[in-house]
């Protein structure tokens, strides 16, 4: 669940998917399904990317799927197009920095006009410390403080 912490959520899945998964390996082990057939290519595919698919046990922070990945992507695909008429390179470069920033604003759960205003009022630059600069990062518990619903 989204309200646990990594530790808790490792746990879990130590406990009560990797039985799930062990016993799905080991029936996709016994199946023997003819060469060549959508199934031979399905059960290849699995057995191939098993170690990887396994590493989602090991890490409470990882996802079992790129759902979230996809979502915040979106919106992105979706304005692609619209994009190939930035006036210029600064332009393009401007709109993604702005979408980024927006974007990330979400995946922490700020409210993005309370995050962009505040950030515009701190006036970020390159004459500042790491330090500041984390303290604007939307990750970060100032952020949080200031930015949150």
């Amino acid at each position: 669940a989204k309200n646990h912490t990594a530790e808790k959520r490792k746990q879990f899945r130590l406990e009560k998917e990797k039985p799930i998964l062990e016993a799905f390996w080991n029936w996709l082990d016994q199946q023997r399904p003819n060469k060549g057939t959508r199934l031979a290519k399905a059960v290849n595919y699995a057995q191939n990317r098993k170690d990887t698919l396994m590493t989602y046990l090991e890490d409470g922070h990882c996802s079992l799927s790129n759902n979230l990945s996809e979502n915040a992507i979106r919106p992105f695909t979706v304005g692609r197009k619209n994009w190939l008429f930035s006036a210029s390179p600064k332009g393009a470069t401007a709109s993604a920095i702005v979408y980024t920033i927006v974007e990330m604003a979400k995946a922490n759960d700020l409210n993005t006009y309370k995050y962009l205003t505040y950030l515009l009022s701190q006036r970020p630059n390159d004459k500042m410390s790491d330090e500041q600069l984390e303290q604007l990062a939307p990750w970060s518990e100032t952020a949080k403080m200031n930015c949150q619903n």
